[in-house]
C-alpha cells in the first residue's frame, strides 16, 4: 500500500473567510474544488487537528488544514546559490529585496530557481508553518514584482508577522508607474477581488470576491503616465494590478492586466515593494526599511522626465 502524503496549508489573509473546499483548491496547485470536496467527504482532510465534515466550513486566519494524499511522490526542495539581496536579518526574521523575475515558491511541479531555493541556501533557519513548499514565506510578491519582503525564521515569528499583516500593523508601501493620468491626488480603491471566471490564472474585481482595499497617492504626473504610491490594507493576489486595471490605469509593463500595446519593451511590470514597516518580534521595536527603485524602473522615469505635467 502506498504511503499517504500529508500537505499542510496555513490560512492567511488571502484565504480568510473562504469555504474549506475553496481554500484547498486555491492552496494546492492544479487542484479543483470538486476534488477537494471528495477528499473532505472521504475524511482525508483535517481542520486544526479535527477531521473536517463540511465542505462549506468557513476558514479563518491561523487555521491549519491537513490534507492526506495517497500515492504522492516525496518532494525535495534543494538549496540553490541564487543571488539574494538580504537587507536585514536577526534570529527571528529576514528582510529580502526580491529581484524581478524570481518566483517566490515552487509550484506546478517546478521545484527549482525560486526564492525558496535561494532562502534555503543563504539562511540557516526558516519557519515551517506554511509547509515544505513555502518555508519562511509570510507574504508573497508576484514573479515580476520587485522589492521588500518579510521572511520568518521560525514559527513564532511567522505567526507574529502574519498577525501584524492581518491587523494592518505591518505597513507595505509600493511604487508603480501606471498608464494614463490619474486626476485625483489620492483615493481608496475598495473593490472585492476573486478568481476570474474566464481564466483561473487571473484575478478580477468580483462582487462575490473577498474584500480588497488599496490606498493610493499620486507622486508625479506625466503626459501619458502617473507615478503612484500604493498602500495595501488587504493582501489579495495581484491586488494592485487588478485594482489599477479596474480604474482604467493598469501598471506599465503588466503583460497580464496591462495594455495590449506597450510603449516600452519591458519584461515585467513597473511595480516595486518600496517600503515596509513592522514590529520586530524579537526586540519589540518598530523597524522600517526602504529600497531604491530598480535600475530598469528608474530608466523609464528618466525617459519620460521631460513629459512631467
Amino acid at each position: 500500500m502506498d504511503k499517504a502524503k500529508t500537505i499542510k496549508l496555513n490560512i492567511d489573509e488571502e484565504n480568510e473567510n473562504e469555504r474549506l473546499d475553496v481554500a484547498i483548491s486555491d492552496g494546492v496547485e492544479n487542484f479543483s474544488r470538486s476534488k477537494a470536496q471528495k477528499l473532505i467527504e472521504g475524511g482525508a482532510v483535517k481542520l486544526n487537528g479535527e477531521t473536517a465534515e463540511k465542505t462549506s466550513k468557513t476558514v479563518k486566519i491561523g487555521d491549519v488544514i491537513e490534507i492526506s494524499f495517497p500515492e504522492l511522490k516525496s518532494v525535495e526542495i534543494l538549496p540553490q546559490n541564487i543571488p539574494l539581496d538580504i537587507v536585514f536579518q536577526n534570529s527571528m526574521l529576514a528582510v529580502i529585496n526580491k529581484q524581478r523575475g524570481l518566483t517566490v515558491h515552487p509550484a506546478n511541479g517546478v521545484y527549482t530557481d525560486t526564492l525558496v531555493n535561494a532562502l534555503l541556501y543563504h539562511l540557516s533557519d526558516l519557519s515551517g508553518i506554511n509547509g515544505e513548499l513555502r518555508p519562511g514565506i509570510v507574504h508573497r510578491l508576484d514573479k515580476e514584482t520587485s522589492g521588500l519582503m518579510l521572511v520568518a525564521k521560525n514559527d513564532i515569528a511567522h505567526r507574529d508577522l502574519a498577525e501584524q499583516i492581518q491587523s494592518k500593523e505591518c505597513k507595505r508601501i509600493y511604487y508603480a508607474l501606471v498608464e494614463g493620468v490619474i486626476k485625483e491626488d489620492s483615493g481608496i480603491i475598495d473593490k472585492p477581488i476573486g478568481r476570474s471566471t474566464t481564466d483561473r490564472k487571473k484575478m478580477a474585481v468580483d462582487p462575490q470576491g473577498k474584500t480588497a482595499v488599496t490606498e493610493y497617492t499620486v507622486l508625479t504626473r506625466y503626459a501619458k503616465n502617473t507615478l503612484v504610491k500604493f498602500q495595501l490594507q488587504t493582501g489579495r493576489t495581484h491586488q494592485i494590478r487588478v485594482h489599477t486595471k479596474y480604474i482604467g490605469h493598469p501598471v506599465v509593463g503588466d503583460k497580464t492586466y496591462g495594455f495590449k500595446n506597450q510603449r516600452f519593451n519591458l519584461s515585467g511590470q513597473l511595480l516595486h515593494s518600496k517600503e515596509i514597516i513592522f514590529t520586530d518580534p524579537e526586540s519589540g521595536k518598530i523597524l522600517e526599511f526602504q529600497s531604491e527603485l530598480p535600475d530598469y524602473f528608474q530608466k523609464i522615469l528618466k525617459i519620460i522626465e521631460n513629459e512631467r505635467i
